[in-house]
């Protein structure tokens, strides 16, 4: 039965493509509400908390982290899928499930596994998020993973190189076929750049490796700190940035909202399938595109490529690199359930094992394998 609530082209629950293992469907709640209540329950979820986003856990107790950005995306795409009568759940699902294959110490993290596993296929998070939920998560008795349903699948993998699609069935067809993913995963994918645009800007602040001065010249801050000050000329600083950047996420939201609409209504959509042939639906106007892009080349040259930032990615690439290799010499230094999947798999185990770690587990475990005084 289709939800009246939803528009046509959303995904409905009810005709979902399936799971790879059979289930009988769920009482008392929807396909894609299971999928994200095994999301939420499952240890690469909790694991999400003691990742970086762009500031080590323990570096303040303030700064966001995988898991609190995770919930912040899917805040914002439920947001957006409400006004545009689009499953949010899904969304949900996909946006709290997107970094869970992710490694410590944020992209660095990542770069320096990939480096490592350059000659055995390479890495890549968005891989590794579906790898989790379809095989390392282990919890049910009839399943390896999660078994989630395709459309949740489908939305964790954003990106993926021919090579690799070909490698994963129903669920990388559409980077072969050249279509899209539903509207839900879209929303996904561009909620997770707002949220993370927005509040590394929050953080950068807080952190003090950026300043109101610096961000003079990025006009979607400036304008709505400009607005703020005006209106509230007597406001304490800090909540000063905290009315700017939540008038800046609005902004970027609303615009999201009303040209994808505009999107849509140029399209002939009466399903999901309309959906997969069409371009991509969800997306920014082109003064917004312009806008954010201003944005995010602030960040990266001010914020991920300053000095700290720099030396703490530096001490990533060295744990994750010398762990990889560690583990490569010698696989008997892996814990027991790594040591035997390394048998069919020896790099492949190890990167499941170095990307579920934590910042400080990783820290902790290079500490255990090359400090001396360590027993």
């Amino acid at each position: 039965m289709p939800d009246i609530r939803l528009a046509p082209y959303a995904s409905n629950p009810a005709v979902t493509r399936g799971r790879k293992v059979h289930e009988d469907a769920p009482l008392g709640r929807s396909e894609f509400q299971r999928d994200r209540d095994r999301i939420i329950h499952s240890s690469a979820f909790r694991r999400l908390e003691y990742k970086t986003q762009v500031f080590v856990n323990h570096e303040g107790d303030l700064f966001r982290t995988r898991l609190t950005h995770s919930i912040e995306v899917a805040q914002i795409g439920r947001s957006i899928a409400r006004r545009l009568m689009l499953n949010e759940d899904l969304v949900e699902a996909i946006s709290l499930a997107h970094d869970l294959g992710h490694t410590p110490f944020g992209h660095a993290g990542q770069d320096a596994l990939n480096a490592c596993m350059k000659e055995y296929g390479g890495f890549e998070h968005n891989l590794q998020s579906l790898r989790v939920v379809d095989v390392l998560e282990e919890r049910y008795a009839d399943f390896d993973g999660l078994n989630l349903c395709f459309e949740t699948r489908e939305g964790i993998l954003k990106h993926c190189s021919p090579e690799h699609a070909a490698q994963l069935g129903e669920v990388g067809s559409r980077f072969l076929t050249n279509q899209r993913p539903a509207l839900e995963a879209q929303i996904a994918n561009l909620s997770d750049e707002i949220a993370y645009n927005n509040h590394d800007v929050d953080d950068g602040l807080r952190s003090g490796l950026i300043t109101l001065e610096q961000l003079g010249p990025v006009r979607l801050f400036s304008n709505h700190l400009t607005e703020v000050r005006n209106i509230y000329p007597a406001l304490a600083e800090r909540r000063v940035i905290h009315e700017t950047i939540r008038r800046m996420i609005n902004t970027l939201v609303s615009d999201v909202i009303n040209q994808t609409e505009k999107n849509i209504a140029a399209q002939t959509l009466n399903n999901v399938d309309d959906v997969r042939n069409a371009p991509n639906l969800v997306a920014f106007s082109e003064p917004m595109l312009a806008l954010n892009r201003e944005l995010k080349t602030f960040l990266r040259l001010h914020l991920y490529r300053h000095y700290r930032v720099m030396r703490m990615s530096a001490k990533a690439h060295r744990i994750i690199s010398e762990l990889f290799n560690a583990f490569m010499e010698d696989r008997r230094l892996l814990p027991p359930q790594f040591l035997q999947a390394a048998e069919k798999e020896h790099a492949r185990s190890v990167a499941d094992y170095i990307a579920g770690m934590t910042d400080r587990y990783a820290i902790r475990e290079h500490r255990r394998i090359f400090a001396v005084e360590e027993i």
